[in-house]
């Protein structure tokens, strides 16, 4: 029986998430689902029209494979809503992921990696470039918006992953910005693309997934 498979059916039996909250460095209270237990955690980030519950069957196969997970509602977004009306917005965002990588390292992690989905890999953009060194192990852009400098994609490990037909903006195919970041960011770096037009999360519902979650498990358990 493939890994892969073992690991789905592995993880209907395990993980069930772990409802924590911690606080942003502006205050603003963030709320996520933790699964499992290891000295490697994984961040995992929503992009727009979702939420942490999202998430709930990746982040129990990757726990399965002996990761601590993390998922979080961004601030204003599902149980996130508590904090400065003035901080609600996208511009602060990138404080709740250096909060939960915080959160993490506290509670034992030993290395932090993300998985950032549509415009939550844009805030892992963000988190990376603010983070203090070493903080952050490794990040999956999944179809994110590639709208930063690629110069100041640190040199940790990065996987580009999108969607050969995936349409932006003005139906622009979202690889075409994607291609131009990874060409220019900073080595290590791989670009994975994945056949059909499925954006972000919605790859896990296509047939595309299995391979999905494989090399999102590859590049997550590398050495």
């Amino acid at each position: 029986m493939p890994k892969l498979l073992l690991l789905v059916l592995a993880a209907t039996l395990a993980f069930a998430q772990e409802p924590v909250h911690f606080a942003a460095k502006d205050g603003w209270v963030i709320y996520g689902d933790l699964y499992g237990k290891g000295n490697h955690a994984v961040l995992l980030v929503h992009g727009g029209r979702r939420d942490k519950s999202h998430w709930t069957k990746q982040a129990q196969i990757i726990a399965q494979a002996g990761f601590t997970v993390l998922a979080i509602d961004l601030r204003g977004i599902g149980l996130s809503k508590e904090g400065p009306p003035d901080r609600r917005n996208d511009i602060a965002r990138p404080l709740d992921l250096l909060a939960a990588i915080r959160y993490l390292q506290g509670n034992g992690a030993k290395t932090v990696s993300i998985i950032g989905a549509s415009a939550g890999g844009d805030l892992s953009e963000e988190a990376l470039r603010t983070a203090n060194p070493g903080e952050i192990d490794r990040v999956i852009f999944l179809a994110h918006g590639a709208y930063g400098p690629p110069q100041s994609l640190t040199k940790v490990r990065k996987l580009f992953i999108v969607a050969r037909g995936d349409l932006g903006p003005r139906d622009v195919p979202r690889l075409t910005r994607i291609q131009a970041q990874y060409d220019l960011a900073p080595d290590p770096k791989e670009l994975i693309v994945l056949d059909g037009s499925a954006h972000a999360q919605f790859l896990f519902e296509t047939d595309q997934a299995g391979r999905l979650m494989t090399e999102i498990l590859r590049f997550l358990t590398a050495p």
